[in-house]
């Protein structure tokens, strides 16, 4: 899926002409059934960064949404630009309160009701872990990209991106590959004005190593409160 609305060219790019760079990513090496046993090879990004042409800003920050529904981040991976806004609307009926205290741009929209929405300006590239401080099941991934030409790839890997012909160096992002695996799969291609496909590119999750997290005082999570009740089904 490409996230167009957040797609911005600057007035010179305008001028050249447009193709397309498509591709397919697998993941190999992983424990997840998700990926051996249904082959769903979603979330992982792919960006192209202008090589000696940096983007321009955006006059109006774009935004892009994180909706938190079902004691879920919606997406759970989101790649935005920088300079991005990125709204986390409460469309559940408790109350939530998304932080991040790690890598990345450190934020906290504190606690807020049902119904309502808080929002976070994204000024830095990097990574950045965002966590529910009440439900220390939720989790997401906000990656602060500093181009606006990127794609997450689909369920069966496949991703497509619109950018005006020039050189880009192309990077891959997985939650569940290590920094080293990622730096090895990144390239330098040329775009023209003819489609681009790019040879498929196999993400290894060997090596990964899931870090448990801390509320945000850096303290283990209480108690979640007892709230099945207010879900069809009494769900968790």
């Amino acid at each position: 899926m490409i996230w167009r609305s957040l797609t911005c060219f600057s007035l010179a790019a305008l001028t050249l002409e447009a193709a397309s760079v498509s591709g397919m990513v697998a993941l190999k090496d992983s424990h997840l059934d998700a990926v051996n046993k249904r082959r769903d090879y979603s979330g992982l990004v792919i960006s192209l960064e202008p090589v000696g042409q940096p983007a321009a800003p955006p006059k109006t920050p774009p935004h892009a949404t994180m909706l938190q529904k079902n004691k879920m981040f919606l997406p759970h991976v989101l790649p935005v630009a920088a300079g991005t806004v990125v709204d986390f609307p409460n469309a559940d009926p408790i109350f939530h309160n998304a932080f991040s205290s790690y890598d990345g741009q450190i934020f906290d929209v504190g606690l807020y009701p049902p119904g309502t929405t808080r929002s976070v300006y994204f000024r830095r590239t990097g990574l950045v872990r965002v966590f529910c401080n009440i439900h220390a099941a939720m989790s997401a991934v906000i990656l602060v990209l500093p181009t606006p030409y990127f794609a997450t790839t689909a369920k069966d890997g496949t991703f497509r991106i619109d950018v005006p012909a020039g050189s880009y160096d192309l990077s891959v992002f997985h939650e569940r590959a290590t920094e080293a695996t990622l730096q090895m799969l990144s390239q330098r291609i040329l775009v023209t004005d003819r489609p681009l496909e790019i040879p498929a590119i196999a993400v290894s999750e060997a090596g990964y190593l899931m870090s448990p997290h801390k509320n945000k005082y850096g303290k283990d999570y209480s108690a979640p409160p007892d709230d099945r009740s207010l879900y069809p089904g009494g769900r968790n």
